[in-house]
């Protein structure tokens, strides 16, 4: 790990000072919010590719900023497939226009998806306050 951030000193030297912070598992963990376990499982998944020293993961700005993103997709209700797919097309258009073509594409779907799951729920809502309702007028006409 020292030989790595000697090197990266040197890297950093050489841009004129500007530092490109380099992460640990556990220091990434905790600006996250999440646990080491997490993104060692998104690593055995593919979607973040951590550089190593020795058997150390040492995580640059852009797996921080991946790792941001499957959360984020994570917490939109996307599956890892999705969001991995999603991921590699940064690696694959530089022009970002696929990538933004899929994106609106993905959104789309997630956004009809949940609009069936609300009609749902508001429908077993309904259903449910109609037995709640039933239910205390019952119990009345039992203590009559």
């Amino acid at each position: 790990m020292a030989a790595l951030h000697a090197r990266h000193e040197q890297e950093v030297a050489s841009s004129g000072g500007v530092s490109h912070a380099l992460y640990s598992v556990s220091q990434l963990a905790r600006q996250l919010g999440v646990t080491a376990r997490t993104i060692r499982f998104y690593e055995d998944k593919g979607l973040v590719n951590p550089s190593r020293a020795g058997t150390t993961r040492v995580y640059t700005p852009r797996d921080r900023a991946r790792l941001m993103l499957i959360l984020r997709g994570k917490r939109l209700g996307f599956s890892l497939r999705e969001i991995k797919d999603y991921l590699d097309l940064y690696d694959i258009d530089p022009t970002q226009h696929t990538q933004v073509r899929v994106l609106l594409a993905s959104v789309r779907k997630r956004i009809a998806k949940l609009q069936e799951q609300r009609a749902a729920l508001e429908q077993s809502l309904a259903e449910l306050g109609d037995i709640e309702r039933q239910a205390e007028i019952a119990i009345q006409n039992l203590q009559k």
